[in-house]
């Protein structure tokens, strides 16, 4: 071996040995204190729920001082900015809907940029619903286009304003050359209000929040917006098995922390939530309840996954022209 090669080997053994302490160290010193699941949502919907299971099963697994703080406004962007700001202590975690990554790209001023926050997981995943109002004459998501097609801008159709839905109803409607009557809720209770009552002819949300209104008839279901056919609705076509142009659409909930937070502790929290998620009791809980695929992927895959998704919506908002709604 030569001088040199020597010299490098033995500063490479030097700096590993220096670096290590520090690594263990970053991992052995926390938790410190309370750590807090930040829900940039109020109590309800699906967020909500999801985080407080995955903090009740981790309690239990952990022995850790784990709260769950809802800190709504803005639809999601005044709690983004507060775990932006926080520091990167692994003390901060934001849990959030598949709407986070839409924010910066409404051309709208942010208290914080996406830089500010780094993806950890893609808890899961759950395919969305569109419905129609009983009495409405169509039955498949494709009637209802053909019935668009005959009167456009007639029919009427809502969802959650800023979503992925919004997006995902205007792509639908270029890539099929049909035109509805687009109306934007800022909540699922009016969104559900009109929807029952037939003041909107279609709604598009999760299935979970759809199926309880499905099974008691006060909705009828017309597709569903992923690549197979939903465990919660068998009976019920996807869009592409109708014939519709459309490419597969997920509602989805992930997990953020402040930009920084040292990799030893992601890595744990990521094993934790991962090993929580996994416990029989709550797979079945998210099957149930929120209709949910649950994928748990690496913090490189949510992140490749969130720049596929925003590159893919931001194309689509440009090419329609989009407000948030």
């Amino acid at each position: 071996m030569s001088v040199l090669r020597r010299r490098a080997v033995l500063a490479g053994s030097v700096a590993a040995t220096l670096g290590a302490p520090a690594i263990v160290n970053a991992q052995a010193d926390w938790p410190k204190g309370t750590i807090k699941f930040l829900v940039p949502f109020p109590p309800g919907g699906s967020t909500d729920p999801i985080t407080r299971i995955i903090q009740a099963k981790m309690t239990d697994n952990t022995g850790w001082n784990i709260v769950v703080e809802n800190k709504a406004g803005g639809s999601g962007v005044v709690g983004a900015a507060i775990a932006a700001k926080a520091p990167p202590d692994g003390n901060t975690w934001l849990f959030v809907f598949d709407n986070q990554i839409l924010h910066s790209l409404w051309g709208l001023p942010l208290p914080y940029k996406d830089s500010e926050l780094m993806p950890i997981t893609q808890i899961g995943r759950s395919a969305q619903g569109i419905a129609a109002y009983p009495a409405r004459p169509y039955n498949t998501f494709a009637e209802a286009i053909k019935a668009a097609k005959a009167e456009p801008g007639k029919i009427s159709i809502g969802s959650l304003g800023a979503s992925l839905a919004q997006i995902f109803i205007a792509f639908l409607q270029k890539e099929n050359g049909f035109q509805l009557n687009y109306i934007p809720y800022k909540g699922g209770g009016p969104l559900y209000q009109d929807a029952l009552a037939g003041v909107t002819d279609l709604s598009v949300t999760s299935l979970a929040n759809m199926m309880p209104h499905v099974r008691a008839g006060k909705l009828k279901l017309l597709g569903v917006t992923g690549e197979k056919r939903s465990k919660l609705a068998p009976d019920t076509p996807t869009l592409a098995q109708q014939g519709v142009k459309a490419i597969p659409s997920y509602s989805w909930w992930g997990v953020y922390a402040p930009t920084g937070t040292p990799k030893p502790i992601v890595d744990r929290m990521h094993a934790e939530i991962a090993k929580a998620v996994r416990a029989p009791d709550v797979t079945q809980k998210f099957v149930d309840q929120f209709d949910m695929d649950v994928v748990l992927s690496s913090p490189e895959q949510f992140a490749a996954l969130t720049s596929k998704e925003q590159a893919f919506w931001a194309k689509v908002i440009k090419d329609n022209n989009l407000k948030a709604g």
